[in-house]
């Protein structure tokens, strides 16, 4: 079989709540949401590893401990699907690891070391000169544990959990978050693989929690996203979210509450690309207007907090006229 071009992976779409056994195509099947970086790992007829990122970019000279472990375990002419991850000394999730490799340069062979990390396969589109990719999960599975029986527990290579049982699902759900698990993945038992559709649903652990508004992009009469902000242990306002875009009532009720602040405002006038939950790829800076920091909201955000800041962006809830600034907890890692 010859190992053609990349294959955009099966993408996943968000749900809020975790659906019952009979809720997807001959019934669901419940996997972990693992935090780290999605790959397509091809091994040629020869044994070439070639590992590929969701966006298509090349991610074998960033991860060579993975390279390896995929050349060992996974046979010749065989593309699998799954997620680089990095546990942590304390037993969780590290994606900050994961980030410190594509700007290591040199350093990232001293890092496979000293930071390895794992890369948990959840299918198989191709193997043995078979194309699975129309064939059921149910069977594509069934292929997928055939490949990778037997793998030593030393192995960096791993198959991803799966179960049936909606229960014990639901109950992953809520344990492993203390890991650093993001939620659950759903599929369809007989839902086939198509490259760059949405097909497969995740429900992410959500919390909702205090914040400030300090600023807001758009009009100030009618914000459309929110800078939002919290007090650290040292008593300076750090930036931690920014919001998805507001809908129209909760534009006009935060536009009749907002001042326009001064100069003494302590966040600088742009904010870097990509920051507090900038969009993917984004490369100009936030521009956004700096405002009073007296209105306190409630957000709605993920788990996914490192570095003194959500990651992704955070949902606005509702205002909190029964809460000053000062009332809002400090700390989350926020100096």
């Amino acid at each position: 079989m010859h190992i053609r071009r990349p294959i955009a992976p099966m993408a996943v779409a968000s749900i809020e709540t975790i659906p019952g056994e009979d809720g997807c195509p001959g019934g669901c099947r419940y996997e972990p949401k693992f935090d780290g970086f999605r790959c397509v790992a091809r091994v040629g007829e020869d044994g070439d590893v070639q590992l590929w990122s969701r966006r298509l970019k090349r991610l074998d000279e960033a991860f060579p401990e993975i390279e390896l472990a995929v050349f060992d375990v996974v046979p010749p002419g065989t593309v699998v699907d799954g997620e680089i991850v990095r546990w942590g000394r304390d037993g969780r999730l590290d994606f900050a690891a994961l980030q410190r490799r594509h700007v290591a340069g040199r350093r990232r062979a001293a890092l496979a070391a000293s930071e390895p990390c794992h890369y948990v396969v959840w299918d198989v589109l191709e193997a043995a000169g078979v194309d699975y990719r129309p064939a059921p999960l149910w069977r594509r599975r069934e292929v997928l544990e055939q490949l990778l029986a037997g793998l030593p527990g030393t192995s960096r290579v791993v198959l991803c959990p799966q179960m049936r049982d909606v229960s014990e699902a639901r109950l992953w759900f809520e344990v492993l978050v203390a890991q650093g698990v993001e939620g659950l993945v759903v599929k369809g038992a007989n839902g086939r693989y198509e490259p760059g559709k949405r097909g497969w649903w995740r429900v992410k652990h959500r919390l909702t929690t205090e914040a400030i508004i300090g600023g807001v992009t758009g009009r100030l009469d009618a914000p459309r996203t929110l800078i939002l902000g919290r007090y650290g242990r040292g008593g300076r306002l750090r930036v931690v979210a920014r919001s998805v875009p507001l809908a129209s009532p909760a534009r006009f009720e935060l536009g009749g509450l907002l001042t326009p602040a001064g100069r003494e405002h302590p966040w600088p006038a742009e904010l870097p690309a990509g920051w507090a939950g900038g969009l993917p790829g984004a490369q100009e800076p936030i521009r956004y207007t700096r405002v009073v920091p007296d209105v306190v909201v409630e957000i709605s955000v993920d788990a996914a907090f490192e570095h003194g800041r959500w990651r992704h962006a955070a949902r606005f809830v509702r205002v909190r006229n029964d809460m000053a600034p000062s009332e809002i907890p400090q700390g989350l890692n926020i100096e």
